[in-house]
């Protein structure tokens, strides 16, 4: 079995060693790295191609979880994030999972965060069967576009956006245009607003 690769986000030396500790334990190579803006993340998501990312609520003023999660909608959704960190109050929870976190881990149940990566994984899998332009158009599908429209803003046929949804339906294993919105609001491919 290949392992896992996962991306750290967080500066603090501590939190890094622990988090390190238990993700070495369960098989995972772990890149631990500061990212203090989101094109230095750009760049580590295309130098790493992490399975998964982890990252404190805040690593730095300049750089959330938040923004980690903008830049990973587009730019890798089949990637989940995970924030772990020493307590979260219950609005940026809400917050986090609202705007595509796929879990929560405190840092005082930091054991349980290595079956929180493979379960946010295989949440994730789905979406890695899918082309990128069937990704968006499963997008604007959840934003609420109409066919005609996302037909005119990707320049393409009804045709073709009506095979896309199809093809959508069969890859993911659904049967309806609300198990699809459903499923791009659980994976983070838009956020929901509170």
């Amino acid at each position: 079995m290949t392992p896992l690769r996962v991306l750290v986000l967080n500066d603090n030396k501590a939190d890094l060693d622990l988090i390190d500790q238990q993700l070495t334990a369960a098989g995972m190579t772990v890149d631990k790295r500061p990212i203090p803006s989101g094109e230095s993340f750009r760049a580590a998501l295309d130098e790493t191609q992490p399975d998964v990312v982890l990252s404190d609520y805040s690593t730095s003023s300049s750089f959330s979880a938040c923004d980690a999660i903008d830049i990973l909608r587009y730019h890798s959704p089949a990637t989940p994030l995970i924030v772990v960190s020493e307590s979260i109050n219950g609005l940026s929870a809400g917050a986090c999972l609202r705007n595509g976190a796929e879990d929560l881990v405190i840092k005082k149940n930091i054991h349980r965060l290595p079956n929180a990566i493979t379960t946010a994984i295989e949440r994730r899998h789905p979406l890695s069967k899918l082309t990128s332009r069937q990704v968006e158009v499963l997008r604007m599908v959840a934003e609420g576009h109409r066919t005609r429209e996302i037909a005119d803003k990707l320049s393409l046929s009804i045709k073709t956006v009506e095979s896309h949804r199809g093809e959508l339906m069969k890859r993911l294993g659904m049967h309806d245009v609300v198990s699809l919105v459903r499923y791009a609001l659980r994976a983070g491919l838009v956020a929901i607003s509170p």
